[in-house]
Parts: C-alpha cells; structure tokens; sequence
C-alpha cells in the first residue's frame, strides 16, 4: 500500500502539477470550486496557497495566474513581494541580538544605541524595541514619509525625532512601518552589518531559503515571478500596475521576496520551536517572545458583528487571536497590487500561505480562514459573501462622493498673489520637500516619486488630480504677516501637516552670514551679531535670538513672525541692521571701530 503522502497531478485552472498530500486533498474537498467561484465574483487575477503540516510543505496551488497578461500560471516557487510578513524576520534578527545580550527586550533602546533620537526626552528614555516592534509608540504611520521616496534607511531613522505621538506610549495599538525601518538600522549599527546580510546569515542560509530575495531588481533576474494587476476604479477592467520597488530604506519593514517553497521553510521551522531539519536555527525564546502578547488590538469583524474571530493581540511581528476556539498566529502584508499572509495554529501543527494580486481581491484574511475551516473540518463561514456585500456598498459610495468633488468650490474666485508666487520647493522636516512647479500652462505636484498635475480650486486652495493609486492631495496656501506666500497646509496620513517654503541654501553658507556678523550701536550700547556651529547667525541677548536666512540680506526669527531683521548693504560692506515690525523700522548702525 502506498503512502498516505504520494504525488498526484492538478491541472486545474492553471495546468502546474504539485506535489500533494491525499489526505489535505480529502479535506480540501470543494475548495477549489469555492476559489473558482471567487476568482469570478471578485475579478482576481491570481492566487497562491501553500499549507505546511508537520513541519512539511504538503499542498500548493495556484488558482489564476502570476502574469494575468501573458496567461502564466502560479507555481510554488512563484516570487511575491511578502511586504509586511517582513517584519517578523526583522523581529527575530532583533531577537537573536537580545539572546547574544547585545540588546535587551524591555530597556531603553537608547541604553544601546545613543544616536537613536524620538520626540522628547520622555521617549528617549523610555522607548524600548519591544515598543518599536509592537507598534505601542503612540506615534501614527506616516507612511507618505517613505512611500515612493528615495530617502536611505539612515535618513528615515534620523526622522524619527519629528514624529510627536498622538496617544501616551503604551496605550494602544497604532501601526508604523517607520519603526521597524529603525529597528533593521538598529541591527546595523549594533552588528556592523546591514539588516539584509544579517538575515541572509542568520535566518535565510539555515533555513535553506535559496531563492529569498531582498529587491525587485533581483527577483526580475528569476524567470518565475508574480506581475502586479489591479481593477481600473469604477470599472471591471484589470490593468498592470508598477512594482512598488522603493523599498531600500523601508526594507526591514516590507521588503522581502520569496516564494511558497521558501516560506513553507521558515514556517516549518516557528512551528517547531525553532528547530529546522533537527538544528536550532531559532532560539525557542525568541520564538516565544515575537509571539508573546505586547497590546490588544481592535477587533474590527467583532464590531461587524462576526464573531469567529477574538481576543485579537499584537506580539512582535505577528499577531494572535482566537479562530473558532483555535489560536492562530499570523500577519498580513499589503504592497501595491499584491497582498499576503503567512499564519499558523500552534496546537493544530498546520500553517497556511496566501499571496493575492490585486489590490480590489477578496482578502486574503478571507481565504486563510476558509482553509482552515476545511483542514479542521468545521462548517465553511461565508466570508467572501460577506466581503463582497461590503466591497460593493464601497464601490458605489466611492463613486457618487467623486461625482460631488466640485460641491464646495467657492465660484469666480482667483488667488491672492501671481501664480510665480505659488511654485517653488516646499519642505517639512519629517516628510522632505513637496515641489510645485508649472510644465507649460499645467502646474505640477511632485512629493517624492509621485507627480500628478494640479489645478486651482478657488482662493488660495490648489488640488491635484485624484489618481486611484497615488491619492489627492489640496494645498491650501497661507501668508506671512509681510503679506508673501511662504507655506501650505496639506492633509498627509494621519493629520494636517505643514510645508514651509525653501530659502535658497546659499544664504546659509558660511561666507554668507560671516559679513553679518559683529557689533552693531545703539548710543551706548551694543549689540552683539555672532555665528554658532559655522551656520547659524543670533543676535545676543537673554536668551540669544536666532536669525533664520529669509531672502538676501533679510532675516526672519522663530520666535516673531512679523519681525524682520534686514542688513544694509553699501559698497558691498554691511553697514546697519534694520528692525521692521507693525510698530516701524529701526535701524541700528555698524560699529565703525571694527575692523
């Protein structure tokens, strides 16, 4: 008698053969109609699903097509961004540190690493990586931060200072790629090397990971990887999109490449302790710990009125409920165009892998929880009729509110100032510099890699085109009190954030504010004009007053917006310094005794 694992061949939807094992295959019984039926009701273009049991890869299948376009099926050693499955590779690399004793779980994370700067000082002090992984900073995505930008890993950990939290730290569950981003540089500067030859080392080469992959460039060097699909908005139409391949500074938060081969590897060896083909790749207490609860997360099926789902907990990387009495352990990860996720049920020795392509798709949650009902034998729970009663009521209220996007424009209005006046480099310390600039008669809005033409609204409001992938976005313009255009306010992420417009860098130079500086009189008195750190310009004084470059030869303070500090120019030497606020102008002559 054969054993109860043979291969067999499946040819259905896709023409690839796996290898299976017959008594998955008994119990996945109606399975492949009911992903049949969801390729059709949602307009999917392709699924992966891969089930490890045992600690062995024992069914995987693909239902529709990796290239939608070209018709080529998914395989198991199909490539598919894992985008935030990432983050529990990243927490046990930080894990495998806290073993070694080079980091610790629950101390500040500035005890080992002082250049890491938060907020305040309360944070300095206080934050620890447990925090940083669990998503309990109290400081929101800001994912726009990192999204389609060029900034490296170092530039996105040294942001972290401007990120003030919105909630008290530890208080609630509030998802940031941006921590995790720190955490990989942690491991750089811990370890002296970066995140991605760390865990190649560490995790990928034990675990016999061969065709894992840390960028887009790479996997296009394989011959067998997934192309992103997404439905045209208010359409059925499926259109391929671009990669979201900017991934370099936010790697140890979505980066990873790999397949269900692959992953069926690290799965095997978190179901086991840690232990893969009988080594200890993992150490079992970091295994436990990146499980271990950190903060309760909302339950949003339990606010729907769906109970199969409780008791939702973040751990470090992953999260944990309760399915229908059984605990499973998963995380998802979502990038343009495709969506996966990787679980497992400890008590239950089965884990289940999903990759879904396109960003309209049943969710992935949806196809997990079905293949477990099936591999536990429960009553199968409707999960797509339930989506799909939402997705349509979404569609229809997204469409009607656009067609009412002019409902609020003020009529016959024009701006306050030239159109020149509006353009120009603005810039926010946390999320970089967001270019207008005019392409003959269009104005064109550029914030990192995304550009998208933009139009005038009514007053000082300008919008850009509402583009189903890289979001809308309104401006609305302000004045200082000397009447000029010097920044916007603009919606971003989680709230109203504000770009200053850019002084031309040349007037902070060294030799620039060097001529400003010295004594400058006042009958008997003087005032002192002097440099700090090469270039920074103060006037002196309890305390000292920063001049901030505003144009040549004008100065702005932080403290006053309606003063200005102007030097006088005669001869190409500066020979007074004028106050001007609403009360006058005051001008202060140079000492004539310097040199």
């Amino acid at each position: 008698m054969k054993s109860i694992a043979f291969f067999i061949c499946l040819c259905l939807y896709t023409n690839i053969c796996f290898g299976q094992d017959i008594e998955i295959q008994n119990k996945l019984i109606g399975f492949d109609k009911e992903m049949e039926t969801n390729l059709i009701n949602w307009n999917m273009p392709g699924v992966g699903v891969g089930i490890v049991k045992n600690g062995k890869l024992v069914f995987a299948k693909g239902y529709g097509y990796r290239d939608y376009g070209k018709k080529t099926p998914i395989t198991a050693n199909t490539l598919f961004q894992i985008a935030s499955n990432t983050k529990l590779f990243t927490a046990t690399a930080i894990g495998l540190l806290v073993n070694e004793g080079k980091l610790d779980w629950d101390k500040p994370i500035k005890t080992f690493v002082p250049s890491v700067q938060f907020y305040n000082n309360e944070l300095n002090n206080t934050i620890t990586v447990r925090d940083m992984l669990s998503h309990r900073t109290g400081v929101t995505r800001h994912d726009l931060i990192w999204y389609k930008s060029d900034f490296n890993r170092t530039e996105l950990f040294d942001k972290l200072k401007y990120l003030e939290p919105v909630q008290p730290l530890r208080q609630g569950f509030l998802y940031n790629n941006l921590m995790y981003a720190a955490s990989g540089h942690i491991i750089n500067l811990v370890e002296g090397k970066t995140w991605e030859s760390y865990v190649q080392e560490k995790i990928l080469n034990p675990l016999k990971m061969k065709n894992t992959f840390f960028s887009i460039a790479d996997m296009k060097k394989q011959s067998d990887y997934f192309v992103p699909y997404n439905e045209k908005r208010d359409t059925t139409i499926l259109y391929k999109t671009e990669y979201n391949s900017e991934t370099d500074g936010l790697g140890p938060a979505g980066s990873i490449i790999s397949n269900i081969t692959d992953l069926s590897h690290w799965l095997a060896a978190l179901m086991n302790k840690g232990v893969y083909e009988g080594k200890q790749v993992i150490p079992e207490a970091v295994v436990n710990a990146t499980m271990e609860p950190s903060i309760a997360m909302n339950n949003a099926a339990l606010s729907q009125g769906y109970t199969e789902i409780l008791n939702p907990v973040y751990g470090m990387g992953r999260q944990s409920v309760s399915y229908r009495g059984h605990q499973l352990v998963l995380h998802g990860g979502d990038l343009n165009g495709i969506h996966s996720q990787i679980s497992y049920m400890p008590q239950d020795s089965i884990g289940v892998i999903v990759f879904v392509i396109g960003d309209h798709s049943l969710r992935y949650n949806s196809i997990v929880y079905n293949v477990y009902e099936h591999l536990l034998g429960m009553s199968i729970t409707p999960w797509s009729e339930r989506g799909l009663k939402n997705r349509d009521a979404s569609k229809k209220l997204g469409k009607d509110g656009r067609e009412k996007a002019m409902q609020g424009q003020v009529k016959g209005t024009t701006p306050s100032h030239k159109l020149s006046d509006y353009l120009g480099d603005f810039e926010n310390n946390a999320y970089g510099i967001i270019n207008v600039a005019q392409k003959d008669t269009q104005m064109v809005f550029r914030l990192h890699n995304i550009n998208l033409p933009m139009h005038h609204f009514h007053y000082n409001r300008f919008d850009t085109s509402n583009d189903e992938e890289d979001g809308f976005y309104s401006l609305n313009y302000q004045t200082n009190p000397q009447g000029e255009i010097d920044r916007f306010v603009i919606s971003l992420d989680e709230g109203e954030v504000t770009f200053m417009k850019k002084t031309d860098a040349n007037l902070s130079k060294i030799e620039t504010l060097t001529k400003y500086a010295g004594k400058y009189k006042i009958g008997t008195n003087t005032i002192n004009v002097f440099l700090k750190n090469k270039n920074q310009l103060f006037i002196g004084g309890a305390p000292d007053i920063e001049l901030i470059p505003y144009k040549p030869n004008l100065f702005k303070t932080k403290e006053f917006a309606d003063y200005t500090f102007e030097f006088v120019m005669e001869n190409g030497k500066v020979t007074a310094m004028k106050q001007k606020d609403g009360t006058g102008e005051y001008e202060i002559k140079r000492d004539e005794g310097e040199k």
